[in-house]
């Protein structure tokens, strides 16, 4: 097998994906896999357990290999509790927890028939949008239809034996604290809760019941719930008793009955074996003694026939700008709302550069337009042939996949100058075509099609996550005591900003226009490196003008502000010094 030149992470474990594949099932498809439960809002740090694997199935199919990327939607889980701050949702719904996600109301005005379909959609949406690739299994429709069959009724069958491996991690503590220090790490909320967007939330290993050790928990025929304890079993008939919370009591035979599942922590590693899964990433919270991977690790082998996948433990994804993530708590950030801001190869850039078990924060506050310039900058660079490879490697997966280049903005003008201009002219688009063409009159724009879909990115930003007070008002009159009380050098800066408008109206020819002219007043030539001195005078004189134009010390940056403006009104607004 060719070894691949790129010094990034996908590559090293394409590498090893590719060899163990071969080990296991050689001249097969190479199986990843991800797994979501759509049990409320599947936020950005779920995304990365779908990311990471799609990274590496595609670098596999880059190499000619075929690749299959299962993504099992875990909606056959339980409901657990009604997430706060959905819209449509209230404190009804908690009627319906422990029934499974498919079989609870959608919240009220969804166009899908139930609660696990409403939050699927809008992952797929965004997904296919970030040119993901995968094989979809819904849960819900492998349990019902008895797929797993043979698998159950094999762990009821051996149910002492994975009751001995879970017993030997039920009693595991974290380690003991040092002297002096704590005994861990406190855990904020969001990566308690992170965990919710997989099956990996659900630690339930089936112990607990009074008749002895059950690996599989039915759903109710009558509530619908699984409040129910398992209260015998007979290996021979397949006969299995239950009683429910709600106090319905039945036996039915398990190898024709449908309507339950395997407890979380035997449930996973039965897959493992019955998918023949190779890759598989999880979270943080799988690093815990008596975690589900781990135990699952432990069970897959002895129980099943299979083996552990690869399972690189990937970090959690911070936000810049908005409360933190967890998939409980309403107005968390899903990658729906980072699409509405950013590109699609922006966002699988940001998850694309980093190896899965480092943290990063994805930015909804002014921080985007920083990230958009370091974008930028690479795009110069690859092009250029001066970025290093395994930056080279992160953009070519963020721009394009093995199927093909993701659509993208033909003319990428700076996300901070069309977030400005969408700021000054509140989405206007004759004013927008107006703003952008002067931008460089030697390469007027002709249509804002050129120039979307970051403009339209950069205008949902704006709209959506910059609080009005911060947004730019233009003044509609001139600010007559503040032109009234000028300071001579104050009325001899604005008089050389004037007289330069005409010869340097374009946004290079403004950015050197509004620097040069405190140099000037200075003595020096305009082209003057700045001092300390220096730069406090152009300071002081941007601030000048931004209470001239928009009445506060601050605003979007000047030379696009004075192209926002237009000529005619910013000579008004600062009157005639």
């Amino acid at each position: 097998m060719a070894q691949s030149t790129e010094a990034d992470w996908v590559s090293r474990f394409a590498d090893d994906v590719i060899a163990e594949s071969e080990r296991r099932a050689p001249g097969k498809p190479v199986v990843v896999a991800s797994g979501l439960s759509p049990s409320g809002p599947i936020h950005l740090g779920n995304l990365r357990e779908v990311m990471t694997p799609h990274l590496v199935a595609d670098e596999i199919r880059r190499r000619g290999y075929e690749a299959r990327h299962l993504l099992s939607w875990d909606d056959y889980d339980r409901y657990r509790k009604v997430p706060a701050g959905v819209p449509g949702v209230d404190a009804s719904w908690a009627e319906h927890i422990g029934k499974p996600l498919t079989a609870v109301p959608a919240p009220a005005g969804s166009a899908y028939p139930n609660w696990a379909e409403h939050f699927k959609a809008q992952m797929t949406d965004a997904l296919a949008e970030l040119g993901v690739e995968y094989d979809g299994i819904s849960q819900t429709e492998q349990y019902t239809a008895g797929a797993y069959r043979e698998q159950i009724l094999h762990a009821m069958r051996h149910r002492a034996d994975i009751d001995a491996i879970l017993a030997q991690y039920r009693t595991k503590k974290a380690p003991p604290a040092a002297k002096g220090k704590p005994a861990q790490k406190p855990v904020d909320d969001a990566e308690l809760e992170a965990a919710e967007g997989s099956g990996a939330a659900g630690e339930d290993d089936g112990s607990g019941s009074g008749a002895g050790y059950f690996p599989y928990k039915p759903y109710c025929a009558v509530c619908g719930r699984d409040l129910t304890t398992v209260t015998a079993y007979d290996d021979e008939t397949t006969e299995l008793t239950y009683t429910c919370a709600c106090g319905h009591s039945e036996t039915v035979r398990l190898n024709e009955f449908n309507r339950g599942k395997l407890v979380w922590k035997v449930d996973w590693p039965m897959r493992w074996a019955y998918e023949g899964v190779v890759f598989e990433p999880s979270g943080v919270d799988h690093s815990s003694p008596g975690s589900s991977f781990q135990v699952g690790g432990q069970i897959v082998g002895p129980i099943f026939g299979g083996k552990q996948p690869i399972g690189p433990m990937y970090a959690f994804v911070g936000i810049s700008g908005m409360a933190k993530m967890s998939s409980s708590r309403g107005g968390v950030p899903t990658p729906g709302d980072a699409l509405r801001i950013m590109e699609p190869q922006l966002l699988r850039w940001l998850y694309a550069r980093r190896r899965p078990n480092q943290s990063f924060k994805i930015a909804f506050d002014q921080e985007i337009q920083r990230l958009y310039d370091e974008w930028d900058a690479l795009t110069r660079k690859v092009a250029d042939g001066s970025a290093l490879p395994a930056d080279v490697a992160a953009y070519g997966r963020a721009v394009r996949t093995s199927r093909g280049e993701l659509p993208r903005t033909a003319r990428p003008l700076p996300y901070r100058t069309l977030a400005s201009v969408a700021d000054i002219t509140a989405g206007a688009a004759d004013q927008t075509l107006r703003i952008l063409s002067e931008l460089d009159p030697e390469h007027p724009l002709y249509s804002l099609d050129e120039v979307r879909p970051r403009l339209d990115r950069a205008e949902n930003w704006i709209s959506t996550q910059v609080p009005v007070e911060q947004r730019t008002v233009v003044r509609a009159e001139p600010d007559a005591g503040r032109l009234a009380a000028l300071g001579d050098s104050e009325r001899a800066g604005l008089k050389l900003l004037l007289e330069g408008l005409g010869t340097h109206w374009s946004l290079d020819g403004l950015t050197t226009l509004v620097y040069a002219v405190p140099k000037v007043l200075a003595g020096l030539e305009p082209d003057a490196r700045p001092t300390p001195e220096l730069k406090v005078a152009q300071r002081s004189f941007f601030a000048l003008l931004y209470e001239l134009l928009v009445g506060r010390d601050t605003g979007p940056r000047l030379p696009t502000l004075l192209l926002a403006v237009g000529q005619e009104r910013v000579r008004a607004l600062l009157g005639n010094p």
